[in-house]
């Protein structure tokens, strides 16, 4: 199948595209520099040049695809029109990637009961998931006009990746800004969860949905949670620091990482994909998150 790729040099993207050539199907990926392009090149890909704003582009490798999976950035609203306007009436699939961080509540480290699936209504609780929301039901949308979209919405992904980037964002900001205090940092009392899946397991269910997932379907990607204070005192096992833990304040967190941090660090995000499950017959067989963390990848890369 001619396969067209966002965020083909990105971590998930990148993975997913390493899959999929390794399967014998013809990937072209958008890059936006020939450094990228020569990257993909060297690993079976062929590329076309172009920036997540360059509409056109995006619509005419789409048109010439048999299949678009996009991966690139969930809040790009200008990736989706593109490709939408590209696909409709086609009958192709289209999957695009969304996250978990959609229903984040905003818990400061504290944890709520609230679960979701893929049936669940929701309003989201953060600002910037709201414009999420609307490119999501714009794929939703596209599933009316004769257009096989799906939403795949993966949790905190862990593992080391397959393609030109190799890292997620959450566990190694955390790792790294560990290394940096010399303990284990969680926000608050870090009581909060967040749903979690291992690398290869996405993959496998981007894979399964290419195949055969509905229009209009959507999809967790989860294989349990975990509470950011345990994730914390993994890490600080890891590095040697003993477990040893202490509060991060939001204040502090912000300065370190941003506007993010209390969405994906002090949030609870708990999720569970009994669709994937039982639709797709998805199963996921990767290592749980502490597990890899303090004796798999994450230790081979970052334990001194």
């Amino acid at each position: 199948m001619k396969i067209f790729l966002t965020g083909a040099t990105g971590y998930i993207g990148g993975s997913v595209g390493a899959r999929l050539v390794a399967e014998g199907h013809a990937v072209t990926g958008l890059v936006r520099s020939e450094d990228g392009a020569k990257a993909l090149q060297g690993r079976g890909m062929k590329t076309v040049l172009g920036t997540l704003d360059d509409a056109e582009t995006i619509a005419r490798a789409a048109q010439e695809a048999e299949a678009v999976i996009d991966t690139a950035e969930a809040n790009h609203p200008g990736v989706v029109d593109a490709i939408a306007s590209a696909v409709r009436g086609s009958g192709k699939p289209f999957l695009h990637t969304s996250g978990s961080g959609i229903v984040a509540t905003d818990a400061r480290g504290e944890a709520v009961d609230t679960i979701y699936d893929e049936y669940s209504t929701f309003t989201p609780s953060f600002p910037r998931m709201g414009p999420r929301a609307a490119i999501d039901q714009v794929v939703f949308d596209c599933a009316k006009q004769e257009v096989r979209a799906v939403v795949i919405r993966p949790t905190m992904i862990y593992g080391g990746g397959h393609g030109v980037r190799k890292e997620s964002a959450q566990v190694p900001a955390l790792i790294e800004n560990a290394k940096k205090a010399g303990i284990g940092l969680h926000i608050g009392r870090g009581e909060n969860y967040w749903a979690n899946v291992y690398i290869d397991d996405v993959v496998e269910l981007y894979v399964l949905a290419l195949a055969k997932a509905p229009a209009g379907a959507l999809y967790y990607a989860e294989n349990g949670e975990e509470q950011l204070k345990n994730v914390a005192a993994a890490i600080s096992r890891m590095l040697g620091f003993e477990g040893r833990t202490r509060n991060w304040s939001p204040e502090e967190a912000e300065a370190a990482l941003g506007p993010k941090a209390h969405s994906s660090f002090a949030s609870n995000s708990r999720v569970r994909a009994r669709r994937s499950r039982s639709e797709l017959g998805w199963k996921p067989k990767g290592p749980p998150i502490l597990e890899e963390i303090e004796g798999g990848y994450y230790k081979r890369l970052h334990r001194p």
